[in-house]
């Protein structure tokens, strides 16, 4: 995505400051002195005046460790920050760096610990870090976001020594912020690069020049009979002195709307191949309408966005180019699920009343298991008698495993036969969808994202809209 770079969290420094009163240590070479002090009890054990070089021993290293203290940084004169290599993004590892700029006249030896949210890493980082004098230093993590939206990221707390690791000071930099975790990215990127390479696009991109009764001018040409009067260039004719008429083409630049649904149907959590990270249904329609966003973009059409649950959360008009594809973006970071039934009647009636003009809907949500017609295929029904309306119905996988394979036990059986009720159910609705027009699809999470891309395209193709 070529606007990516600017979805990069900005980098914000900050001072760090102490703790509190007292909020000083012992570093680890001071143990090991006073160890090595214990030694002296053993002769003390024949001689008991062996026993003040013990005290002298420890009272030495106290005196030293004072002097450490004293020459260590003030909280001051540390300045850290975090800097973000790409945007962070749902599923999507990424490394975060921590820089530390040293201002005091001596070395530090410092571990740090970042305070971030659980959502993008399961335990805090700790971090080791070598400031010279006067110099910087820093170090990597990584993140694996688990969560879209926006998710807070706190302070991080320092401990620090000097060169000799006697003495030691706690301080605290408060460097707390917003993050936003966007969908997949990179999922789009290369679905779109992909596109490119197969000149998938780029076809696209030109445009039929089929003569008709499209407004966008192509060229000039001799009056024919049957040619519409208003379609004569009268200053033509006047220099040409023979009537001269326009002539138009078609225009293939198009509206598509995705439709989100955000409702709890879309809340089942599914485990990603070859990952331990578990998505949400939701999480996988976020990334397809992303890619195809952005393709649609690419091949020149106008998209629009529309998210909902019981409420409408995102709403965004048709639109293209680079702002309109982060605004997109920057929406689909904010979608989130909601417990309880979406209201697809306030989505459909949303949509038809601000897309008069004939477009290409995307609808993406799932089919409640009741006993009547779901709401979601009633209003779909009725958007489709002035939209052309793609429906994608996100299936389970599970659900499709269990019918393939064949019952154990009488247990297994009940489950089988439960299974087949419910696959078959959903087929019936699909086809009563098809037989109205309606370009209806059941598709697994993994292939949500390529399916409703290559059929986009075969749309455009095929000249549908």
């Amino acid at each position: 995505m070529s606007s990516a770079a600017t979805f990069i969290p900005p980098v914000a420094g900050a001072r760090a400051h102490s703790l509190g009163r007292f909020r000083i240590g012992f570093g680890t070479r001071f143990f090991v002195a006073l160890l090595v002090g214990l030694v002296w009890i053993v002769p003390a054990a024949w001689s008991p005046r062996l026993i003040a070089g013990m005290f002298l021993w420890d009272g030495l290293f106290l005196l030293l460790w004072l002097q450490d203290l004293l020459r260590l940084a003030k909280p001051g004169d540390l300045e850290l920050q975090r800097v973000w290599h790409s945007p962070p993004s749902l599923g999507v590892r990424t490394k975060v760096r921590v820089e530390l700029r040293n201002f005091s006249r001596h070395a530090v030896f410092v571990r740090v610990t970042d305070e971030t949210s659980r959502a993008l890493r399961r335990e805090p980082p700790v971090l080791e870090l070598d400031a010279p004098a006067g110099g910087t230093a820093g170090a990597e993590y990584e993140i694996l976001p688990a969560q879209r939206g926006d998710l807070s990221i706190g302070k991080l707390f320092v401990r620090y020594q000097s060169a000799m690791r006697l003495a030691e000071r706690w301080a605290v930099a408060d460097t707390e912020a917003m993050v936003r975790v966007l969908p997949n990215l990179e999922q789009a990127k290369q679905q779109t690069l992909y596109l490119i390479r197969t000149r998938q696009v780029s076809m696209e991109r030109r445009r039929r020049r089929s003569r008709g009764q499209g407004r966008e001018f192509e060229s000039l040409r001799e009056y024919r009979t049957g040619d519409e009067f208003r379609n004569i260039s009268w200053t033509a004719t006047a220099r040409r002195s023979k009537i001269i008429t326009r002539v138009f083409q078609v225009e293939r630049s198009q509206t598509v709307w995705i439709v989100l649904d955000a409702g709890r149907l879309l809340r089942e959590q599914i485990i990603r191949d070859g990952a331990s990270l578990r998505l949400s249904k939701l999480d996988y329609a976020v990334d397809a309408a992303l890619a195809l966003a952005q393709v649609a973009m690419h091949s020149g059409d106008r998209v629009g966005l529309l998210a909902y649950g019981r409420e409408i959360q995102q709403n965004r008009n048709a639109g293209r180019g680079a702002l309109h594809l982060r605004s997109i973006v920057e929406s689909l970071a904010l979608v989130h699920s909601e417990p309880y039934e979406a209201d697809h009647g306030r989505a459909a009636n949303e949509l038809l009343s601000a897309q008069h003009r004939r477009s290409l809907i995307v609808w993406i949500t799932d089919l409640a298991e009741t006993a009547g017609t779901p709401d979601v295929v009633e209003y779909a029904l009725q958007m489709t008698r002035r939209h052309l309306l793609l429906f994608a119905a996100i299936g389970q996988p599970d659900l499709n495993e269990r019918v393939a394979r064949r019952p154990d036990s009488e247990e297994d059986m009940f489950r089988y036969i439960a299974a087949i009720e419910i696959v078959q159910r959903r087929e019936l609705l699909l086809r009563r969808l098809r037989q109205r027009g309606v370009l209806a699809m059941e598709l697994m999470p993994g292939a949500l994202t390529a399916a409703l891309v290559n059929q986009y395209l075969d749309i455009k193709d095929r000249s549908l809209i």
